[in-house]
C-alpha cells in the first residue's frame, strides 16, 4: 500500500509544504525532521522552478532564492535519500511539468522512487494530459495527486474517479498565498469526490491560521499549508527551524482539536 493513504489513517492529516533549498538543502532536511516531530503526517517538498504559475509571491520568491543558491533536482534527490535513512514519513514532490519533462519523465520517476518519494503533485498538468506522467509514475509505485478547483464542477467527478493517493482540493481561486478567509464550498467539493471514490481529500491554498485549519478539518480529511511556512523560512533564514516546528505543532493541534483529539 502506498504510504500516502497511511497519512490519513490516524484521523485528520496535517500536510506542510516547504521549498527545497530555501534557505539551503541542509536546512530543508532539518525542517522535515522538525515538522515530523511537530505532528506532520505527510510533507510536500517543492522543487523550485523559474516560472511557478500556481504560486503567489511568497513561494515564487522562495523558488528564486533556492535557484540562486544553485539547488538542482539531483541535489534534491540526494537530500531525500538522506532523509529516508532517518525518517519514513510520507513525502510528496510538488513541482511543474517542465521540471519533470526536461529531466525525462521515466528518469525522474525512477530517481524519485529510488530515493523514497511516495507521490508527485504537478499543478500545471490538466486531467486531459496527466496520463503521460501518471502512467510512468504508477509503474514506479508513485501516486500522481489530482487537484480539483472550485470551478471544476462537472469535472470534479471525472477527476475523482481516477484519483490516486488523495485528492488536493484547492480552497480559493488564483495562486497560493495566505488569505483571510476561505471562499470555496469545501464541503460540496469533498462530497462530490466521495460520491465517486472513497479517497482522502486534503484542502490547500490560502490556509494559514489555526482557526482556518480547524474549520477545514471539520469538512475534509486533511489540511495543507504552504505559504505561511515558506514565509517563516524567508523571514528567519537559517534560523527558521524552531519557528516552523512551533507553527506546525500549533496547526496540528488545531486540526486534532477539530475532531476532539490531542497531539
Amino acid at each position: 500500500m502506498n504510504k500516502i493513504r497511511k497519512a490519513f489513517e490516524n484521523g485528520k492529516a496535517f500536510i506542510p509544504f516547504v521549498t527545497c533549498g530555501d534557505p539551503s538543502l541542509a536546512v530543508t532536511e532539518k525542517l522535515v525532521y522538525a515538522m515530523e516531530r511537530a505532528g506532520a503526517d505527510l510533507i510536500e517538498l517543492g522543487i523550485p522552478f523559474s516560472d511557478p504559475t500556481a504560486e503567489g509571491p511568497v513561494i515564487q520568491a522562495a523558488s528564486m532564492r533556492a535557484l540562486a543558491g544553485e539547488v538542482t533536482t539531483d541535489k534534491i534527490f540526494d537530500m531525500v535519500g538522506r532523509i529516508r535513512r532517518n525518517s519514513q514519513i510520507p513525502l510528496a514532490f510538488m513541482t511543474y511539468a517542465n521540471v519533470v519533462f526536461s529531466y525525462g519523465i521515466e528518469r525522474f520517476a525512477g530517481k524519485a522512487a529510488a530515493c523514497g518519494i511516495d507521490a508527485v503533485i504537478l499543478p500545471d498538468v490538466p486531467y486531459e494530459e496527466k496520463e503521460e506522467f501518471s502512467s510512468v509514475f504508477r509503474q514506479y509505485g508513485i501516486a500522481m495527486i489530482s487537484l480539483i478547483a472550485p470551478t471544476s464542477q462537472e469535472r470534479i467527478r471525472m477527476i475523482a474517479r481516477e484519483a490516486e493517493g488523495f485528492v488536493y482540493c484547492v480552497s480559493s481561486m488564483g495562486v497560493t498565498g495566505v488569505r483571510d478567509r476561505i471562499t470555496a464550498d469545501v464541503e460540496e467539493m469533498v462530497g462530490q469526490v466521495k460520491e465517486e471514490q472513497e479517497i482522502p481529500c486534503a484542502v490547500g491554498f490560502g490556509i494559514s491560521s489555526p482557526e482556518q485549519a480547524a474549520q477545514i478539518a471539520q469538512k475534509a480529511d486533511g489540511v495543507i499549508v504552504g505559504s505561511a511556512i515558506v514565509k517563516l523560512c524567508g523571514t528567519y533564514g537559517a534560523e527558521c527551524v524552531p519557528y516552523v516546528e512551533r507553527y506546525v505543532r500549533q496547526m496540528k493541534e488545531a486540526v486534532l482539536a477539530a475532531q476532539g483529539q490531542e497531539i
